[in-house]
């Protein structure tokens, strides 16, 4: 299977990278973990497809509650924000090693081609999946303009 070919490196210690990672500098485990950069706020991945009369939008949530997604439409402009609650404290007798879930609020924010009639707007949450289907506005098209 060509999937487990690995590209093969003459010289493994030689670094090309002028940038190299300065955790390197310090070969102790609990400086590297003192010097890691903060986790970044993960945004929102979507998916959105242009039908005849409306767009398709699919958000991937995983973890939120229906009650802390909100939807906003303005014109072209779509705002999703949601709030994934912050996570329980350990029992007694437990100790919490390392977390790697994201608690706080996200917001995604993108524009599309054509305004959208905000009153027939639909959304569906479904297994960390939202779903919109945002009609376009009738009467309402991209014009284009000669440039002289």
């Amino acid at each position: 299977m060509l999937t487990s070919l690995k590209p093969y490196v003459p010289f493994p210690d030689l670094r090309l990278d002028p940038f190299w990672d300065t955790n390197d500098l310090f070969g102790f485990p609990r400086f590297r973990t003192a010097l890691r950069m903060p986790a970044v706020e993960s945004e929102v991945p979507i998916e959105v497809k242009e039908l005849e009369g409306e767009y398709h939008v699919k958000a991937a949530l995983p973890g939120v509650t229906r009650e802390n997604i909100h939807v906003a439409v303005d014109g072209n402009t779509v705002t999703i924000t949601a709030e994934m609650k912050t996570a329980p404290e350990p029992a007694k007798g437990e100790k919490l090693l390392r977390n790697e879930f994201y608690y706080g609020k996200l917001e995604r924010m993108f524009t599309l081609l054509q305004d959208v009639d905000e009153a027939k707007c639909t959304a569906r949450y479904e297994n960390g999946v939202l779903e919109l289907i945002l009609p376009k506005k009738v009467g309402a098209e991209v014009h284009t303009v000669a440039v002289q």
